[in-house]
């Protein structure tokens, strides 16, 4: 009896080790995830500064200008993609030539850290 109750115990302590592991994977992956959207986040920072705050202003907003409020774009990756790449109505040139989809979406996650409701 008591060897039946110390592989139950050993059975026990085993399941829960491994339940312990499981559940402590997903938050170490999302602290990871977290890390790399900052990180993108931070270099968007960087790239809007350099291209875009001349004419959009350092907050997003330049109310001196045509430029559009960019904490209000919509949540159209596809749009903002082409109006950066292609430019919007001779107003805003195209950074097709100059940025990279990688840059352009580092720019999105930017924009979408500042998105005002």
């Amino acid at each position: 009896m008591i060897k039946v109750a110390s592989i139950a115990a050993a059975m026990y302590f085993a399941a829960a080790m491994t339940v312990s592991a499981q559940t402590a994977t997903p938050a170490a992956t999302t602290s990871q995830n977290a890390d790399a959207d900052q990180a993108q986040i931070d270099q968007g920072k960087g790239i809007y500064a350099h291209n875009c705050s001349h004419c959009h202003g350092p907050n997003m907003v330049n109310g001196g200008t045509v430029a559009p409020d960019l904490r209000a774009f919509p949540n159209d990756r596809n749009r903002f993609f082409t109006t950066v790449k292609q430019g919007k109505n001779g107003r805003m040139p195209p950074w097709g030539d100059v940025l990279n989809d990688d840059q352009v979406a580092t720019l999105w996650a930017y924009l979408t850290s500042r998105r005002t409701p």
